[in-house]
């Protein structure tokens, strides 16, 4: 069934039943590129790009339903259709239906005869009607319309995503396995280079604690508990296996360790298991979840396609004849924080191309030699640090939250230089630990407090006992982090917003080009798979549309937000 409808939701013509409705959205899209207006795209265009059909735009109701009910603070409430129209007549509302199964299930979406399908005349009508509801309560809310546009353009590109493909050489992936952990191992067992490791850490606490560990030097390097046992047994107790512990250790074992879990990690997240599971036809096909953080950034179901290790990149090969144009924002977070606040001084400094750079005369001058740059997690003093770094780092504690010791100095120095972006920061701090709501630029909005939390901090008299004090530094700890979240969520949903809208823009202008495609997008980085000839048209497109979501989002700021660009063969030569 299909209807046509002005901008504002108002029908202007009667509904119909399609004979053939792919090939009538297939002829209508050739015509004139209407807006299609869908319950989920998620569970429709799959069949479409199935059928070789692709739409330019359209406005899913169920994600801008999400939106809409976390801008009114009404979190986890059924998002569907169906639901919606019962919100519409004061009838009571429905759950969710589950996920789509995945094909072939999906061929049969556009089908009467579709198990359980439900009266799609019916359907129509709430479909304009929940269309026409939305359009009026997004209206009012500045920006929201474009936040709206931008979430429904990448569900597009999500289902894109998944049709395409990343290419994905199985023969180097097989390689990287084989070079890294031996042949490919049969009937469970551990590959060679697990295995030879294992041993060796056997022998290894075998020398240091013998008949002290129950009279046997057997460690299972699976078994965390069975690791703090036998370092117990050595004389070193920890309280756990992470890195960061075992790396504070003098043992024969540690190394070993360390090696054992990163190589596990491999094997067991990206090995021969994962290679026959979800590469085929040289394609690695993950299922993107539009909006899967509350931020707005992504998810996936299954595959880890937004975790796939540095060392993996290598199997990521385009098609002989073809380029990657792999590009990412250089510093998004700090960019956008610079455009949000209005922050003059601040803005100036991210005009230029290296943010923590143009930060760091603030931080005091460079010293002769320079310095090494601190390792994430890095627990190094900040006076040892370059200027350069204690920008990064108080720009890093203002968003995230955090600082201790001479940190606290750093964020002395960029609440005095750049007084209005840290106040930005803060104001959205102190709006979470007050229990209320934060918003990115376009309108998404963070989740309130769950009920235990308005009741843990409530407020309470002095107490007067050890079990009243152990209360108030618990609400204490909460307030805190409810802030450190709000905080950074007000940069990284806007963030998020832009990306979206760095999306929608590139899929417009590779459109144009014919054959390039999206084939990956992490938080801030895409990759287009494109003939050779157009990886220059390609590039060029990547920057004209981060310019055109900066302009979107931000107007005229003096903001820049530089994308860094590789046109290579295989992922891992980008970086």
């Amino acid at each position: 069934m299909l209807r046509p409808f002005a901008e504002d939701g108002a029908p202007t013509g009667p509904a119909w039943r399609a004979a053939d409705l792919v090939a009538e959205i297939a002829a209508r899209e050739r015509s004139d590129a209407p807006r299609w207006v869908w319950p989920a795209t998620a569970r429709l265009y799959p069949a479409l790009l199935d059928a070789g059909v692709r739409v330019a735009r359209c406005h899913d109701l169920e994600l801008v339903e999400t939106l809409l009910l976390g801008h009114a603070g009404r979190y986890g409430e059924p998002r569907s259709v169906r639901a919606a129209w019962a919100r519409l007549r004061g009838d009571p509302v429905p759950p969710d239906p589950p996920p789509p199964r995945a094909e072939p299930a999906q061929a049969s979406l556009f089908g009467d005869d579709a198990p359980g399908a439900p009266d799609l005349a019916d359907d129509i009508e709430q479909v304009v009607a929940v269309h026409a509801a939305q359009q009026r309560a997004i209206a009012p809310l500045e920006g929201f319309a474009l936040l709206a546009a931008a979430e429904s353009a990448g569900s597009l590109v999500a289902a894109e995503l998944s049709h395409d493909g990343l290419p994905w050489s199985a023969v180097e992936h097989d390689a990287l396995l084989t070079e890294l952990l031996g042949p490919r191992p049969s009937g469970g067992l551990r590959p060679r280079r697990l295995q030879a490791l294992a041993d060796q850490i056997n022998a290894a606490f075998g020398a240091g604690f013998g008949a002290g560990f129950e009279g046997r030097a057997h460690v299972n390097p699976d078994s965390p508990a069975q690791i703090v046992k036998a370092f117990a047994a050595a004389g070193l107790p920890v309280a756990s296996t992470r890195a960061h512990v075992l790396k504070r250790l003098d043992h024969p074992a540690v190394p070993l360790l360390l090696e054992y879990k990163e190589l596990a990690r491999l094997h067991t997240a990206y090995g021969w298991g994962w290679l026959d599971t979800w590469v085929a036809g040289g394609r690695f096909r993950p299922e993107y979840v539009v909006g899967g953080v509350v931020s707005g950034r992504w998810a996936t179901n299954g595959g880890g396609a937004l975790q796939i290790p540095r060392v993996l990149r290598r199997a990521v090969v385009a098609d002989p004849g073809w380029r990657l144009v792999v590009a990412d924002a250089a510093q998004l977070e700090p960019r956008v924080l610079a455009a949000l606040a209005g922050d003059r001084a601040f803005a100036d400094a991210a005009a230029h191309g290296d943010l923590y750079a143009a930060l760091s005369p603030a931080f005091g001058p460079e010293r002769p030699g320079g310095a090494v740059a601190p390792q994430q997690g890095s627990r190094r003093d900040p006076e040892s640090l370059s200027p350069r770094d204690k920008a990064k780092l108080a720009l890093l504690s203002a968003m995230y939250g955090g600082g201790t010791g001479e940190g606290v100095h750093l964020l002395g120095v960029l609440k005095s230089r750049f007084p209005d972006a840290f106040e930005y920061v803060e104001a959205a701090a102190r709006a979470g630990e007050n229990g209320h709501l934060v918003r990115s630029r376009l309108g998404r909005t963070c989740p309130p407090p769950s009920a235990g939390w308005r009741e843990l901090t409530a407020a309470t008299d002095d107490p007067d006992d050890d079990a009243g004090e152990r209360r108030q530094a618990t609400a204490a700890q909460a307030l805190r982090g409810r802030g450190r979240f709000t905080r950074n969520f007000v940069v990284q949903a806007t963030a998020a917003d832009w990306a979206l809208a760095l999306l929608g823009s590139l899929r417009r202008r590779l459109t144009a080009l014919g054959p390039p495609r999206l084939v990956f997008f992490q938080h801030d980085e895409v990759i287009v798979h494109t003939p050779a000839e157009l990886e220059g048209e390609v590039t060029a497109a990547v920057h004209a549309a981060a310019e055109e979501a900066r302009r979107l989002l931000f107007g005229d700021t003096s903001v820049v937000f530089p994308m860094e660009t590789a046109a290579v063969d295989r992922y891992s030569d980008a970086k």
